[in-house]
């Protein structure tokens, strides 16, 4: 679904064709980055952790030469863009599921918005704050849910301590750095409670399902109960 949804963004604001500049922050194994060189951007990956360095060549090495030739990776942190690129050297920058184990999320943001060139899509994947107690109370979980009508921070399901953001305050946060945010996007409506490590459906019962997902990702009210939200900034949007 995120991947349909950044599409979406880029095909709004670029002409059909054209070779993006991406920055991927926080690539992990490279989903987002491969998928979009594939598409014939030029991508650079910047990730902190050494093994998701590692994971990410792995992954890269199994690509094509004309595809591995379009990959950056750099070894580094999404709050110190500004150590490793220019201002404006990229068209689009993802920060897709970073934010949740970042404490002060506005200076990072500040620095990703500050590496955009002008009219560049910035797009973020996080938890959402808003709907932090519906996982929990849909399990039966009552502690946890209660718990998180107080508190962005919660637990992931690996076991790590995360925070959530809101809508609202990422809205006026993506204004104040001059990159508006243009659209949203509820992601994991229905599918929040699958079990990990589930087999994923398959042809025509895998479409009904990100069938239902797309609609709901953009209808409210389902959307502001997603699980997560997809957010999209312009850098000097109005």
């Amino acid at each position: 679904m995120v991947a349909r949804q950044t599409d979406e963004q880029i095909a709004a604001r670029f002409p059909v064709g054209r070779r993006l500049r991406v920055l991927d922050v926080g690539p992990g194994q490279g989903t987002q980055a491969l998928r979009l060189a594939r598409a014939g951007h030029e991508v650079t990956g910047l990730e902190p952790d050494p093994r998701m360095v590692e994971a990410l060549r792995l992954a890269l090495s199994a690509e094509p030469a004309g595809i591995r030739e379009r990959v950056r990776i750099v070894e580094g942190d999404g709050r110190d863009t500004g150590a490793h690129f220019l201002p404006g050297t990229f068209d689009v920058v993802l920060c897709h599921g970073v934010l949740m184990y970042v404490s002060e999320p506005d200076p990072l943001l500040a620095g990703l918005a500050r590496v955009l060139a002008p009219g560049g899509v910035l797009s973020l994947l996080v938890r959402n704050a808003d709907a932090l107690a519906m996982r929990p109370g849909l399990s039966g979980d009552w502690d946890t849910a209660l718990a998180a009508f107080d508190s962005p921070a919660y637990t992931n399901r690996i076991g790590v301590e995360a925070r959530a953001d809101r809508l609202e305050a990422l809205t006026a946060t993506l204004a104040g750095i001059g990159a508006p945010l243009q659209a949203w996007y509820g992601v994991r409506v229905f599918t929040d409670l699958a079990p990990d490590g589930a087999p994923p459906p398959s042809g025509a019962e895998l479409e009904r399902l990100l069938a239902a997902e797309d609609r709901a990702g953009r209808t409210d009210p389902y959307r502001a109960v997603a699980a997560l939200l997809h957010l999209c900034g312009v850098r000097g949007g109005q």
